[in-house]
Parts: structure tokens; C-alpha cells; sequence
């Protein structure tokens, strides 16, 4: 799979980072097909240049951004802002929650109770 994502350059302590696409099974500061653009953390004002036609480009093609580019994309105007999926509750895990109850409410029970008896007398 091709991926978007950041190349570390610089020295110890003074990161600097260049945007890539690379198959995403390469290392971290491997081989790039092509480089989108670089960005500077340690500015006062995060410093990113990229080449936006190229990076719609790329993700037209089915690259997938890492989540740190994916915000950097976002700051840059290439991708919208989207808002955060809710979050949906997941199914129990127990496969018979009412079976495995130690407190069973006691209204099912009387109308079960007289469901019976009312079809007899019927």
C-alpha cells in the first residue's frame, strides 16, 4: 500500500521533516517514490510547505496520509476538516445477558404466570 507520510531529517534535537509517498512497507527514512514537500516543527510558527495538486494527486490514486500528514493537510487546505465519527456502543459480550442474570425482575414472571391460566379458562 502507498502511503503519505514524514521522512526525519535534520541533526539530534532539530527535527525537520520532508512529506513522502512511499510504500508504506519501507523504513521510516527509506526510499520515497516522490516528495510532496517538507515541514519545520521547531518554528515559532509550524512552517509547512507542500505541493498541494501533487498531494490530491496522490491521494486520488489511493495513497493513504499517516495521521500526522493527515493534519497537515488539513492546516494546509488540501483536505476538509471532517468532523470525528461517533463513537458506537458495542454489542455484549455475553452471549445471554438475560440468562446469565443473578437479579431477575419479578413482572415477566407473574405474567407468564397468568398467560396460562387465562387460555385454560378461555
Amino acid at each position: 500500500m502507498v502511503s503519505i507520510r514524514l521522512k526525519r531529517i535534520g541533526r539530534k534535537h532539530q527535527p525537520h521533516y520532508r512529506v513522502v509517498v512511499t510504500d508504506s512497507r519501507n523504513p521510516r527514512d527509506g526510499r520515497f517514490i516522490a516528495e510532496l514537500g517538507w515541514f519545520d516543527p521547531r518554528s515559532a510558527k509550524d512552517q509547512i510547505k507542500l505541493d498541494a495538486e501533487l498531494a490530491k494527486s496522490w491521494i486520488a490514486k489511493g495513497a493513504q496520509p499517516s495521521d500526522t500528514v493527515r493534519g497537515l493537510l488539513v492546516t494546509a487546505g488540501v483536505l476538509p476538516k471532517t468532523a470525528p465519527k461517533p463513537s458506537t456502543k458495542k454489542p455484549s459480550a455475553v452471549r445471554n445477558p438475560e440468562k446469565r442474570r443473578k437479579t431477575k425482575p419479578a413482572a415477566p414472571a407473574a405474567e407468564a404466570a397468568e398467560a396460562p391460566k387465562a387460555a385454560a379458562q378461555a
